[in-house]
């Protein structure tokens, strides 16, 4: 087999391939218990706290997906990036102590089904059973998500067709998290986030750079397209308010998704997430403006216009073009990083959930830790088959992927999550109609499309409304939980 690309860039891409293999290989040795694999028994410190969120949040569609919207679609791009910041922020305030002291008071929880099913003394465990399919259901589109941005980028690379390459891409993901863990998953986060950090800031400053800075692209790309540089695109009017509207509702996704939420859930002294918060918040606000800055730059900078999918390649190309060899392969290597991140955090919440919440809750209550560590194994490579299998479709489109699977978590756990945190007069019947209700209209709403609205904000708001009325209707919550709901407000309060 030959390779597209020289000796150079192989060797900075297999080197970087090796270490998080080995990542996976060292921490194979330390897994003695489920809490280990899934939760890395509650010991992160604040860096690699929140390097580990924040990578595992913005997979490959922020070096692929979001600048191939931007080139696409021009300044447009950044209301969706807006969301994301404003998203991110509450996130880190609202919900990062108070879910960490709750996952604890709450029976040492540690999955968010199994949170939600503790916090509500669900006894029968049918909360938990929903949560974890929807899990599997959603986490198995976002991941597929991945593995299509690994075969874009392999098969950009490598003299590989787009199979061969996803499939590639697929293994090196599979192979650290179905032997690591969950410490090996958090340690690669940490080293993959700054790996995507430098290549997001070096690529749109070096082209800016290249072509006489941001005034003369400026006038280029004005002169070329104007469109570009209007902030609704070529709409206006109601059009434009749903655009709006659709794009920030982006930050509302946070607050249900499983892949972040047990970062918060894992961090050794919870007194430290304010530090995590800064380092965090710095991280997101350059990287999502460089990530829209790359495909808006990339129509200067790009003598051959790209159509359609081919657009997500931009920052690919871009970095061919402009960088020696070695560097090139550093920065190729920051794209499969974003792209390991997220897929193998995603992987390893949903073998939580069916581990924790499926197998140990309805078919082995007394499991031993090893059993319960192989069936998680063993659900790393059923999903990740079932990712495979999606993601073969090589015309997908990195962004619409992640958009579907982020507005079903955002629906589903969202509210429950942030209303179950703050408002303790919340029950388990009004927990089971926001996720169901917040599911099912992802699911409907994405089907017909209506408005053009996008799916999260009206399954997001249904969910909370179901919620909220179903558990005004029903029985106050019992003083056993009320008790572990002040002990969750006092700890997240005090110093």
């Amino acid at each position: 087999m030959e390779f597209q690309t020289n000796p150079s860039i192989m060797a900075a891409f297999f080197l970087y391939l090796a270490v998080m293999m080995g990542f996976g290989i060292y921490y194979s040795r330390k897994q003695q218990q489920l809490s280990d694999y899934i939760l890395g028994d509650r010991k992160l410190g604040p860096w690699l706290t929140s390097m580990s969120a924040e990578a595992s949040d913005m997979s490959g569609w922020m070096l692929m997906g979001l600048p191939g919207y931007a080139y696409l679609n021009g300044i447009s791009a950044f209301w969706t990036a807006a969301g994301l910041i404003a998203g991110t922020w509450m996130n880190w305030v609202f919900v990062s102590r108070r879910l960490r002291n709750y996952t604890e008071v709450a029976s040492n929880s540690l999955t968010i089904p199994d949170y939600l099913s503790n916090r509500f003394h669900d006894a029968k465990g049918g909360l938990r059973l929903i949560c974890a399919v929807f899990i599997l259901i959603f986490f198995i589109i976002y991941t597929s998500s991945g593995f299509v941005a690994a075969g874009k980028l392999f098969e950009t690379i490598f003299l590989l067709n787009y199979t061969q390459a996803m499939i590639l891409g697929a293994f090196v993901v599979i192979f650290y998290t179905f032997l690591g863990g969950f410490a090996a998953v958090c340690w690669t986060d940490f080293i993959q986030g700054s790996m995507m950090f430098f290549a997001v800031l070096v690529v749109p400053v070096t082209a800016t750079m290249t072509l006489g800075g941001p005034v003369d692209v400026m006038a280029r790309l004005t002169s070329e397209n104007p469109g570009l540089f209007q902030l609704f695109g070529p709409i206006s009017g109601s059009a434009a308010a749903i655009v709006l509207l659709s794009s920030l509702g982006w930050g509302l996704g946070y607050f249900g998704q499983p892949h972040i939420l047990v970062r918060f859930m894992a961090i050794k002294d919870d007194r430290e997430l304010k530090k995590s918060t800064h380092i965090a918040m710095s991280w997101v606000i350059i990287s999502l403006f460089c990530a829209v800055a790359i495909g808006i730059v990339g129509r200067a900078y790009l003598s051959v216009p790209l159509e359609n999918a081919e657009a997500e390649k931009v920052f690919v190309i871009m970095s061919e073009q402009m960088f020696p060899s070695f560097i090139t392969g550093l920065i190729w290597s920051a794209i499969l990083a974003a792209i390991m991140s997220t897929a193998s955090s995603q992987l390893l919440v949903t073998a939580s959930a069916v581990s924790r919440d499926i197998y140990q809750s309805f078919i082995h209550q007394n499991a031993p830790e090893k059993r319960l560590i192989l069936v998680s194994r063993l659900t790393v490579l059923a999903v990740a088959a079932c990712a495979v299998f999606l993601a073969s479709d090589p015309d997908s489109y990195i962004f619409q992927m992640v958009s579907y699977a982020w507005a079903g978590f955002g629906a589903c756990f969202g509210p429950a999550v942030l209303m179950s945190l703050y408002w303790k007069r919340m029950t388990l019947r009004g927990a089971y109609a926001g996720i169901i209700i917040g599911g099912l209209t992802v699911i409907v709403w994405k089907y017909f499309s209506w408005f053009g609205l996008y799916e999260l904000v009206p399954g997001f708001f249904l969910s909370a409304a179901a919620i909220w009325l179903v558990s005004l209707y029903d029985r106050a919550p019992s003083a056993a939980i009320e008790k572990e709901f002040d002990e969750t407000v006092r700890r997240s309060s005090s110093r």
